[in-house]
């Protein structure tokens, strides 16, 4: 398995209104996806980005980090050999991914997430 990015998952309470800080302020201007409970605002030249998040839709915790992988089903199961804590288990979801979520050992949840082909 291998990390190919890592995305900041914010908290926020309302994705519109926090938007013109991330969007217009930083200048964070390409919406690449808004789920409604989860968007991510992406710099258009450098690539930098963030995810607003008010609540995951699916997992019993919000994450702090989502980190894309190349393979999913192997990260899972090394997560679950290292005897981490899964939070959200293997699933893939009805808007496009594949993912679980992990607690690290200093308790911060990280979601592991491939895009299906």
């Amino acid at each position: 398995m291998r990390a190919m990015k890592i995305t900041t998952n914010i908290p926020v309470p309302d994705i519109e209104q926090a938007r013109p800080f991330w969007s217009d302020f930083l200048g964070l201007r390409d919406e690449e996806f808004n789920l409604g409970w989860v968007a991510r605002f992406t710099d258009p030249d450098s690539g930098a980005h963030v995810q607003l998040v008010t609540g995951d839709r699916t997992s019993p915790a919000d994450s702090q980090l989502s980190v894309h992988v190349d393979d999913v089903d192997a990260a899972y199961a090394e997560a679950l050999a290292a005897g981490y804590e899964i939070v959200h288990p293997l699933t893939t979801e009805e808007w496009g991914v594949r993912r679980f979520l992990v607690r690290s050992p200093d308790g911060t949840v990280v979601n592991l997430v491939a895009h299906r082909s």
